[in-house]
């Protein structure tokens, strides 16, 4: 997984049909196999390809010689892309401007404070070679009530509160820190409605 930070690369993957040419290109492939894949003539796919190499999201795997032609056979540089918050750098949301805890507006302002900061971590990681030490867990509960819902979310409250008391030490040498995130919030359907 790539983390794209750059609103210029961003852009470029924004277009319908480099989009569809990267997910093409999970597999390797030539703007000839390509072309015949998408239904779009050579000439167009080699010069949507040509960006998506100038701004890092495909690369060349080999130069294949077919008569007087070097074919260029070329993949995506990852399986899949997250475009970061920090690409709107001054629009991105921030969940300090309105830190209401129950707010929708705040939890989507947390989870892309987490999109910004692991994808920082994922690249830096990247570089590095190293991987980045995570955690997450994700399940769905049902709620025979509202009533339950809330008490639920005193209950967990209070359970986080103490587990974070407990190992928090603000004074260790050599400690890291580290952000943790709780969210619920309803389920929604695959057709995206709620």
């Amino acid at each position: 997984m790539a983390v794209i930070e750059d609103p210029a690369t961003a852009e470029v993957t924004l277009d319908p049909t480099r989009a569809r040419l990267l997910a093409e290109l999970a597999e390797p492939g030539s703007a000839t196999t390509l072309a015949a894949r998408v239904g779009l003539p050579r000439q167009k796919v080699n010069y949507h390809l040509r960006t998506l190499e100038q701004h890092g999201l495909v690369e060349l795997v080999e130069e294949r010689r077919k008569g007087n032609v070097t074919e260029r056979v070329l993949r995506a540089t990852a399986v899949a892309y997250v475009i970061s918050p920090a690409v709107l750098a001054a629009v991105q949301p921030d969940p300090d401007r309105a830190p209401d805890r129950l707010s929708a507006r705040w939890l989507l302002a947390l989870g892309s404070r987490l999109v910004r900061d692991v994808g920082t971590l994922i690249t830096g990681a990247a570089k590095a070679q190293k991987r980045v030490a995570t955690f997450a867990i994700d399940g769905e509960i049902r709620f025979a009530s509202a009533a339950d819902r809330s008490a639920f979310a005193e209950e967990l409250t209070q359970t986080v509160t103490a587990l974070v008391a407990k190992y928090h030490d603000e004074n260790a040498e050599g400690g890291r820190d580290h952000r943790l995130l709780v969210a619920i919030h309803p389920t929604t359907n695959p057709n995206g409605s709620s």
